[in-house]
């Protein structure tokens, strides 16, 4: 399974990246007590990091916004999905514990403050491409609702679109029957390649840690 960026997205977001990692052989479930209390202790700190800081001291997040600008995307309509982690925090609606990937892949988002999607490989047929959605690309999403992926960045295999930077699809979703996955780090385009490896890497071996199994990752970039 390989993973491209396409040459619509290539040609409006110069530098666009993503930290790609597949996993082998894991075990998902409850989250362990380390991992949820982390997970609680980083969302009180961001809470109060909130009440004093405006959004645009968010350099990431700003950038982010940018980035769906940029593609067409009305990022005050459809919030890039760190994004709208860190608005429910400043509610104080806090990420409940669902499962030990889901967890995991919520508290790096915070982190990165990046948009991070996780996939079950069984479910996903052939080569992924990263690209800018069609009027023809549409997925029901974690959210409930059909979502169209016009003008947004959206992953897609041989069998259409399933994730993004906004919400994830139905379709390829993790659950606790989920042996092997993919996961995709959506950079910032200014993150350096340098930092995007070292972050990717950090996920992986605290993924291997919780979950077992055998992972590999890879940066694609333009």
């Amino acid at each position: 399974m390989e993973t491209t960026i396409a040459d619509n997205l290539k040609e409006k977001i110069p530098h666009f990246k993503v930290g790609i990692i597949t996993y082998n052989d894991i075990e998902v479930g409850l989250s362990p007590q380390m991992l949820k209390g982390r997970l609680q202790l980083f969302q009180e700190s961001l809470y109060f990091d909130l009440q004093e800081k405006e959004w645009t001291d968010f350099d990431k997040i700003q950038e982010w916004r940018n980035v769906f600008k940029l593609i067409g995307t009305n990022p005050s309509r459809y919030r890039p999905s760190a994004e709208a982690l860190y608005r429910r925090i400043q509610k104080q609606n806090y990420l409940s514990p669902v499962h030990s990937a889901i967890d995991l892949n919520n508290f790096f988002s915070l982190l990165f403050e990046v948009p991070i999607g996780i996939y079950d490989r069984a479910k996903l047929t052939g080569d992924i491409t990263i690209k800018i959605g069609e009027h023809e690309d549409t997925y029901m999403g974690l959210n409930g609702r059909m979502n169209s992926m016009e003008h947004m960045i959206t992953s897609v295999d041989q069998e259409g679109p399933f994730g993004s930077p906004f919400v994830d699809s139905e379709r390829t979703k993790v659950t606790e029957e989920t042996k092997q996955a993919l996961q995709i780090i959506y950079f910032t385009p200014s993150t350096s390649i340098e930092e995007a490896d070292k972050q990717t890497k950090s996920l992986l071996d605290m993924f291997l840690q919780i979950h077992g199994g055998k992972g590999h990752y890879s940066i694609s970039t333009n």
